[in-house]
This record gives C-alpha cells, sequence and structure tokens, in this order.
C-alpha cells in the first residue's frame, strides 16, 4: 500500500469511531436516562482519549510526508487531515479528556438548570468549560487571539475581526429595517390555538420527507434544543413541541432537516472520511436556513402549509393564506434565538458573538454573565428578559463548549442569501413549484451544486463555487428588506 492508502485507511477507521462518539452525544439528549450523566461523562473522555491518541498519531505526519495526492479530492484528503493533525497535536490529551468529561456533564446540568430557571446550579460548571476552552484555546493560538483559534474550529479562513467587520455593516440595516416594521400600522394576526403533540410530530414527519430527508437513514426524536447528529448514511434530526406554537414544532424540523440534508447528500465516495463531512458550519448553516427560510417561510410554500395545517387541524381563525404567511413571518422582540423571526435573529446572533469574545478573551467573568446578557437585550431589543430560561439559560452552546460557533449562524445566513439569489435564477418557476408542496427541484439544485462537494474546498470556495459569485451579505439583506416591506406594506 502507498503512504497515502496507509493514510486513508487509518483515517477512515478515525473517522467511524468519531461517529460511535457522535453517537453517544445523540443518546445522551434523546434517549439517556437521567441517572446516567456521570458515566456518559466518562464514556465520552474514554473515547475522547481514543480519537486524540489516533489524531496525534506519529504515522500521521510520515504518511502526510510522503503522500501523493492523485487528484482534488485526495488533495483535499491530504489538506482536511493535515490540518486536523496539526491541531491535535497542540492540544494535551488530558486536557482534550477533561473538556469531553466536563462538558457531557455541564449538559445535564444546563438543561436541569433551565428546566428550573435556576442559574446559580449553571455557572460554576460553565466556569470550568470556559477556563478549559481558554486553556485550549492558548495551546491552539500559540501567542495569537484566543478567539480566533476557537473560530477556526467551525468557520476556517474566519476570524473575529472579518466576523465583526460583517455585523458592523448588517447591523444599521437590520436595526431600521426592524423598527419601520415595529412602527408600521400593519401587524399581521399571530396564530393561537392548541396544536396536539401527535399531530405536529405526524405533521413534522411530512414536512421532513417533502424537503427530502430520508427516513431510512436517520431519525426523528424530541430534545430540549433541537440538533442534528452523524453524517454518511446516518444523519438523525430532533425537534421540540410546544401545543400552542406549531411554528417552533415545523421550523425546528425544516431548520435540522437541511442539515442532515447536507450531510445525507454527500457524494458517498467519501464516506468516512474528512471530506465526507459537512465544510464549515457556516456553510452548514446555509443549508438549514435556506430550507427553513427562503423556502419553508416563503409565500408560496406556506400557502401549501396553510392547506396542510387546515387539514389536519381544522379552521385556523386567520382568514386564508396571506394572513398565514404574514402569521409564519411575524416579527416581534421575542426572547428565544430559535423561534426568532428572520430579521431578529442575526441581532441574537451579534450580541452572543459580542459576549464570548469578551468570556473568551477575559473581559469578562462568568460571575457576571447573567447580569452582562439581560443589560445587552434590553439594550438590543427594547425588552427586559423576564426568566433566566428565555435569557442566559436558552441555548445550550455553551454549555458544551461551542465557543466560537454563534457567529456562523449569521454566516450561514450570509451564504444562504447568496445561494437563494442564484438558485431562483437556475430555477425561474421555484414559486410554482413551491405552492404545491414541491421542493425536489431546489434541494436537487442544492445537492448538485454544494451538499454532493463535502469537503472539497473550503468554505467561501464552497459558496462561490455554487453561485458563481463572492459570497456578501447583500443578496441576505436585499432579500430581508423586499419581503418584510411586503409584508407591513411599508
Amino acid at each position: 500500500m502507498t503512504a497515502y492508502e496507509n493514510l486513508m485507511a487509518f483515517q477512515r477507521q478515525t473517522e467511524a469511531l468519531s461517529q460511535v462518539a457522535g453517537r453517544l452525544g445523540w443518546d445522551q439528549e434523546t434517549m439517556m436516562p437521567r441517572g446516567a450523566a456521570e458515566q456518559r461523562g466518562e464514556e465520552m473522555a474514554a473515547m475522547e482519549g481514543v480519537l486524540h491518541a489516533r489524531r496525534t498519531d506519529p504515522r500521521i505526519a510520515e504518511w502526510l510526508a510522503r503522500a501523493e495526492p492523485a487528484d482534488d479530492a485526495a488533495a483535499a484528503q491530504l489538506r482536511l487531515i493535515r490540518r486536523s493533525y496539526e491541531r491535535s497535536t497542540k492540544v494535551p490529551g488530558s486536557l482534550a479528556e477533561e473538556l469531553a468529561r466536563v462538558t457531557s456533564v455541564a449538559q445535564g446540568i444546563w438543561a436541569e438548570a433551565r428546566a428550573k430557571d435556576d442559574v446559580s446550579a449553571f455557572l460554576p460548571i460553565l466556569s470550568r468549560v470556559v477556563r478549559l476552552r481558554r486553556e485550549e484555546a492558548a495551546a491552539l493560538a500559540g501567542g495569537g487571539d484566543l478567539y480566533d483559534a476557537l473560530i477556526n474550529d467551525y468557520e476556517p479562513e474566519a476570524t473575529a475581526d472579518t466576523i465583526g467587520a460583517l455585523f458592523d455593516r448588517m447591523r444599521p440595516r437590520l436595526v431600521a429595517l426592524r423598527e419601520a416594521i415595529l412602527g408600521a400600522d400593519h401587524q399581521p394576526a399571530p396564530l393561537v390555538g392548541h396544536f396536539g403533540k401527535e399531530g405536529q410530530m405526524r405533521l413534522a414527519r411530512d414536512l421532513a420527507q417533502t424537503f427530502g430527508y430520508d427516513f431510512t437513514r436517520g431519525r426523528l426524536d424530541l430534545a430540549v434544543h433541537p440538533f442534528s447528529s452523524g453524517s454518511g448514511n446516518d444523519a438523525r434530526i430532533t425537534t421540540r413541541v410546544v401545543e400552542s406554537d406549531p411554528f417552533n414544532c415545523i421550523y425546528s424540523t425544516i431548520h435540522e432537516v437541511g442539515h442532515a440534508c447536507y450531510e445525507l447528500g454527500i457524494d458517498s465516495d467519501y464516506l468516512l472520511t474528512p471530506v465526507g463531512g459537512g465544510v464549515s458550519m457556516g456553510v452548514h448553516e446555509s443549508q438549514s436556513r435556506i430550507y427553513e427560510n427562503q423556502l419553508g417561510r416563503s409565500r408560496a410554500f406556506t400557502g401549501h402549509l396553510y392547506g396542510e395545517m387546515t387539514e389536519r387541524f381544522g379552521d385556523l381563525g386567520l382568514g386564508g393564506e396571506e394572513a398565514f404567511f404574514g402569521a409564519v413571518n411575524r416579527v416581534n422582540a421575542g426572547f428565544i434565538r430559535t423561534e426568532a423571526d428572520e430579521v431578529h435573529y442575526n441581532l441574537h446572533i451579534m450580541m452572543r458573538f459580542d459576549l464570548e469574545r469578551e468570556l473568551i478573551r477575559g473581559s469578562l467573568d462568568v460571575e457576571d454573565l447573567e447580569e452582562a446578557w439581560n443589560d445587552r437585550f434590553l439594550r438590543d431589543f427594547g425588552v427586559a428578559v423576564d426568566r433566566p430560561a428565555h435569557g442566559l439559560l436558552q441555548d445550550v452552546h455553551w454549555s458544551i463548549g461551542l465557543f466560537g460557533y454563534f457567529p456562523t449562524y449569521t454566516l450561514g445566513n450570509v451564504y444562504a442569501g447568496c445561494l437563494n439569489q442564484a438558485m431562483r435564477e437556475a430555477v425561474p418557476d421555484l414559486d410554482a413549484q413551491l405552492a404545491q408542496g414541491r421542493t425536489e427541484e431546489a434541494v436537487g439544485w442544492l445537492r448538485e451544486n454544494l451538499q454532493r462537494h463535502g469537503g472539497l474546498r473550503g468554505p467561501r470556495d464552497t459558496i462561490r463555487h455554487a453561485c458563481g459569485f463572492e459570497p456578501d451579505a447583500e443578496p441576505l439583506l436585499g432579500y430581508l428588506e423586499a419581503k418584510f416591506r411586503e409584508i407591513y406594506r411599508l
């Protein structure tokens, strides 16, 4: 066997073990008995120890030095393996294991604290997570910016400065649009009623299939915080149900379907290799957000959804498809990021970006985080946080150490805006198809132009290749302004 063949055989085993570790995480959030939390932490630490040892195996450096790529795909495999090896060798194995152990336990503590609105129960373990992630960032940064080192785990090529500059360009137009909407004479009526759990879950399963989700290679379960897990031929999704708000379940499901379809759509030749996964979280979010918003919340598709919901739940009390479209896209300064409308969503992300950057850089202490959150939320949204579950405790990310992850949500929105523009040029009758509940051509375009390539290219090159132009925030901002000025008759 050549050096390249030896390297890839070794890497496939590592990727398979990583999938097993991911399945442990999925189980923890869906099926695991509550009393197993401490043991699961030890199991996760043990798996991380095995994975870290493999990722730092000295043979990798030897194989990389001798491997000759035969084509672009092989070159991409080598690039991603080298990146992983260089990162892994900077982090002590004991630190990697401790992070896995502590974040596994912290996730359960966060869920309990959120249910009880008890910030004090969560802050001690969060302090440990922040300390460990700062220690890891210092090992990775080599004297550079700690937060940049963490961003690089989720969005290679991005830095806090470039992201901050993007947010500074976007914020004024988002705020101006929000102020115009909230001051508009016309305000769409909300959907009000009771929508049973079983009915919502049946609809969620049907919608998942409408958007191309393959249940022979996945499953839909309930979780406190919806997520997608896995890749290759096993990509699972979760949602949540609020019986007074079916949109929560519907759009959480469509969002996670976007993530899962990205993984399921990658060329099978890349199975259990570094190229066989999404290239970055920003690109991943572009898929979940375009499925959820530009497709799922479009006027055309909500017309179809209105018919589905009236058939299943009876009269919705809104008077027709147009009012239903307004209800789906209703703008209000709500507390919860995952339930936020498209106008407010990025403002949530910008707030979290600033707070977590201060935490990692050491200019904000964990003990002061709740006050900082509440002050910033009041300033940005004009509403006082009424309870911790609507504030600091609402997101799972910090409990499991995902610092540097939040900004990728807005990068995903920016990328989705670009993809939507390109897709609509390529599929001119898209709205007519969506009005009939047909998404095949839209999701097929995304699969062909983006999803099947996995990690073959870098994040921005992936978007550039799919769209034919450089990624930019203008398509997203133009889409938001056109859509919501029409809804609110501005």
